[in-house]
């Protein structure tokens, strides 16, 4: 006998949850995700990725500004689901409507728990150097990410992964996580444990200013940052360009041999000074230009020893 489900999410990251619920047999009676936001040259509202993904299934889609009237609970209520699944929602779940499907809401979130509570756990893992992500199931509580967990899955994290690249690989992982775990949770047999108090750690939402690259670091650090930045809000630095400050997204880089003053230029293919060792840039980016390989930007475009970047 399949679960009513609610199914609330809003990135990419969240579709393949989704999908993985409906090809599972259990019957999603409504989606709730962000409203649509303009984009795009025209300006035009741009459903979520969960929404168009919603409407092409013949779901109910519904985009509330917020869930803590009453209103939005009776509304909420009003589905008879056994439990809701959240997936990178982006709005608080207040007690009311935790409380409103008997088996409870389920949260799929992109860390290993207690590590990376908070907004932005695949960036954050990336940029801290950390050895390996994964996904947990949680059963959602009124605190940040502080749910009784049901299960979870590993990935390492390796030099070459940038946020992109964890992400596309935990959203698969994390859909068919959630399969097993409400299957578990249809039979009666889903098992939860408690967090561990050691090792919390908090995964702030990106700011603007920390996207500006700190050459002085270890260029294992650097390499990290730009990855864990990369492709949005993108680790910038700036050049001395054909005559005109140019600011330059680093997109893609790999450690390289080499030594000097952190920002500069250590030869003709991008290598860079850190304040220990030195990286090499893959992909890059150029203010209002689409992103290109190293050796594409570099055609027609002299950059070499001792300029520097900063």
């Amino acid at each position: 006998m399949s679960l009513r489900l609610i199914f609330m999410g809003t990135p990419d990251f969240a579709v393949p949850t989704l999908l993985e619920l409906v090809a599972h047999g259990h019957e999603v009676v409504a989606v709730y995700t962000r409203e649509a936001k303009p984009a795009g040259r025209g300006m035009k509202l741009q459903p979520t990725p969960v929404a168009r993904e919603a409407e092409r299934l013949g779901i109910p889609v519904l985009t509330p500004k917020t869930l803590r009237t009453e209103e939005a609970e009776t509304q909420f209520r009003a589905f008879d689901a056994d439990a809701a699944v959240v997936v990178a929602y982006g709005m608080i779940l207040p007690q009311n409507i935790l409380d409103a499907v008997p088996l409870g809401c389920f949260n799929l979130h992109g860390s290993l728990l207690p590590r990376w509570r908070g907004a932005a756990p695949i960036q954050r893992a990336i940029m801290s150097g950390d050895a390996e992500s994964g996904v947990m199931v949680m059963k959602m509580d009124v605190g940040l990410d502080t749910g009784d967990v049901a299960m979870a899955d590993r990935i390492a994290i390796t030099d070459t992964m940038t946020a992109k690249d964890l992400h596309d690989a935990l959203a698969p992982l994390g859909a068919r996580l959630i399969g097993i775990a409400m299957g578990g949770l249809e039979r009666g047999g889903l098992r939860l444990r408690p967090q561990s108090e050691d090792g919390v750690t908090y995964a702030d939402k990106i700011a603007k200013a920390e996207a500006k690259i700190d050459w002085s670091r270890p260029a294992r650090a650097v390499l990290r940052h730009i990855h864990g930045l990369s492709p949005f809000p993108g680790a910038w630095c700036e050049a001395y360009i054909q005559g005109e400050v140019v600011r330059l997204k680093i997109l893609r880089c790999e450690l390289a041999q080499g030594s000097g003053t952190p920002g500069e230029l250590l030869d003709d293919r991008l290598t860079i000074a850190c304040g220990h060792g030195a990286i090499r840039v893959i992909e890059m980016q150029r203010a209002g230009k689409l992103p290109m390989k190293s050796d594409e930007f570099l055609l027609g475009i002299a950059l070499k020893p001792p300029m520097r970047v900063g």
